[in-house]
């Protein structure tokens, strides 16, 4: 270090370094070298979409309804060809998807959805374990795979 000059040189450290959106405390000057690496410097790995969390069951009963939404579809133009196709048959087509429109159960998805709430309040008021939030509506599904 120079003795005549008052300033004190110190090498660049964590401690002395500034990050994204930085306020600055002190009334002193900051001298600056602003490096972009791309998509590898800290902020841009750290950033990536936000997944949605879908449980096991969820997944389950989508892939099952899917298979029998084309299993009814099927069926209906089965029963269509069997007739025949007469003039119309296309009417005939969609008279049957309604008929069969029954395979698809509707109001298990909303079944299990009003108790994976209840279960949720249950796992809230236990006694047992006191001071547990459940933040996620998967909790009771994966406790029960468990």
């Amino acid at each position: 270090m120079d003795e005549d000059n008052d300033e004190a040189k110190e090498s660049l450290s964590l401690e002395n370094s500034l990050w994204a959106n930085t306020v600055l405390a002190s009334a002193g000057h900051v001298h600056a070298l602003v490096v972009y690496t791309g998509k590898e410097t800290r902020s841009e790995m750290n950033s990536s979409e936000p997944t949605t969390k879908v449980g096991k069951i969820d997944l389950e009963i989508n892939r099952l309804s899917k298979f029998l939404c084309f299993f009814m579809i099927g069926m209906s133009f089965v029963i269509v060809l069997l007739e025949g196709l007469k003039s119309g048959w296309y009417i005939n087509f969609f008279r049957f998807i309604l008929l069969l429109s029954s395979i698809i159960p509707i109001s298990l998805r909303v079944n299990l959805d009003m108790a994976k709430v209840y279960y949720s309040y249950c796992i809230y008021k236990d006694e047992e374990m006191a001071n547990t939030i459940p933040r996620n509506s998967t909790i009771p599904e994966e406790l029960g795979r468990i």
